[in-house]
């Protein structure tokens, strides 16, 4: 079996999801892998290691001003010809199928060419609406249109439909013992002078900040890092508490590891909003709409967090993927959420 994954490089999520995967890819010898990574520029990107000798193009992006999605941006921004012209350029005949974590290149060029693929990811949740996810009819056809596919592999937290598995996280999911008013703050979409202003209304706390502005500093209280997968990892696991954006991936290992969670969803960006409802009204976590003092007063004084029990994934995902994937996404999806435990308090 012979298979090309398409990453999505604008969100970290996206890359640690496709991460996880190829390390149990890794570990099989009945199953080649080969990747394609677009939507943020070669340089910036960081701890590709396990994807060998990918392919990059440059892909599609939502452009962010001031912390919110511009759509006037994203549309006068983006390649559009360079886009198409990689579509047509990029050659699928040697593989048996595409799977892509909304990356449209390769979902795009899959269709063109009538490979069969597979969207595997948060986004891919939203192509079918759901009590829990219900995004308009336009938002809905803006998400199948940027990367489709033929066979949905959706995620959320909880099982709300037939084509939603679990998240698939990487690294440990475990409740992990954290260090006492010590915080990671991950909001790569707002400007790190705002995020400065917000965590030094709060000296008594020791705040890690990982930023793509972010050069290694520490200043009283505050410690600064630009992106780093195994600093950020490593911070994560020492953390009592994080504050991110509503990113699926990163809430999702909150989640898994029993850390108190806040977030501020990314404006203009319906998934990020949505994912903040889902977080907020199932009580797993807590929201600011804006860089709030108030609110992460508020949350700092929290002292109960939830975890949740998820099997790990990925091994699942290789395999179903070695087997062909001929298994209906309805079995896999019976299977992997019957190993579910729903909440667990952690004090």
């Amino acid at each position: 079996m012979k298979i090309l994954i398409g990453v999505q490089g604008t969100g970290n999520g996206h890359i640690s999801r496709c991460h996880a995967l190829a390390e149990a890819l890794e570990q099989r010898d009945d199953i080649h892998a080969d990747y394609l990574v677009s939507g943020r520029s070669p340089e910036k990107l960081f701890d590709m290691e396990i994807f060998g000798d990918f392919q990059w193009r440059q892909g599609l992006s939502f452009a962010v001003r001031d912390g919110r999605v511009s759509m006037l941006d994203t549309l006068s921004t983006n390649p559009w010809s360079q886009f198409w012209s990689d579509v047509r350029a990029l050659d699928l005949s040697s593989y048996d199928l595409v799977l892509t974590d909304f990356e449209p290149v390769t979902a795009w060029a899959a269709r063109r060419q009538k490979v069969r693929s597979i969207g595997m990811g948060r986004q891919y949740a939203f192509f079918k609406a759901t009590q829990a996810l219900a995004p308009n009819i336009l938002q809905r056809a803006m998400v199948k249109q940027f990367a489709p596919c033929d066979t949905l592999l959706g995620m959320h937290w909880e099982d709300i439909g037939p084509h939603v598995i679990p998240p698939l996280i990487h690294g440990a999911q475990h409740a992990q013992p954290s260090l006492h008013k010590e915080v990671l703050v991950y909001l790569p979409f707002e400007p790190l002078s705002e995020v400065t202003a917000l965590l030094n209304n709060f000296p008594e706390y020791t705040f890690v900040v990982y930023h793509p502005d972010a050069q290694r500093a520490e200043q009283g209280h505050i410690q600064y890092f630009p992106p780093s997968r195994t600093g950020f990892a490593q911070a994560f696991a020492r953390a009592e508490g994080v504050i991110s954006n509503a990113g699926f991936e990163t809430s999702s290992e909150a989640l898994a590891r029993g850390k108190k969670l806040l977030v501020k969803p990314l404006h203009g960006q319906f998934e990020q909003l949505a994912n903040a409802r889902c977080l907020q009204n199932r009580q797993l976590a807590s929201v600011m709409d804006n860089l709030s003092a108030h609110h992460v007063e508020h949350w700092l004084e929290q002292d109960s967090q939830v975890r949740m029990e998820w099997p790990d994934v990925a091994p699942v995902i290789a395999q179903w993927l070695a087997e062909g994937a001929v298994e209906s996404v309805e079995s896999l999806h019976r299977r992997l959420w019957q190993r579910t435990e729903r909440i667990v308090a952690v004090a």
